[in-house]
């Protein structure tokens, strides 16, 4: 697998208080995925950007919310998302990632 598409595979942690729960009660880590990625490429990419062992990922594809701009209905765009379960012992901080 190419190592530069791994890197990008991965554009941000999903954090909300349904996501903190999972993580808390199943090591289980939400990510917003590029949506032409596979469970495959996810799997690599948490594993080499965080040096974790993934068990098993699941994916959703998120449908964009129908919204109002002032006057003009509009859409938000959709994308995808990956719920990756880490293995026991394994944890990924990202209040010590923030810097600071």
């Amino acid at each position: 697998m190419n190592e530069e598409r791994l890197c990008r595979i991965i554009l941000q942690p999903v954090i909300s208080e349904k996501t903190t729960r999972a993580a808390d009660k199943h090591r289980q880590i939400s990510f917003r995925v590029l949506p032409d990625a596979n469970k495959t490429e996810i799997k690599q990419a948490v594993e080499m950007l965080f040096e974790v062992k993934v068990l098993n990922v699941q994916v959703a594809n998120v449908r964009g919310k129908i919204k109002r701009f002032g006057r003009t209905p509009g859409k938000r765009e959709n994308w995808k998302k990956a719920h990756v379960r880490l293995q026991e012992g394994d944890d990924i901080d990202f209040m010590s990632m923030a810097g600071g």
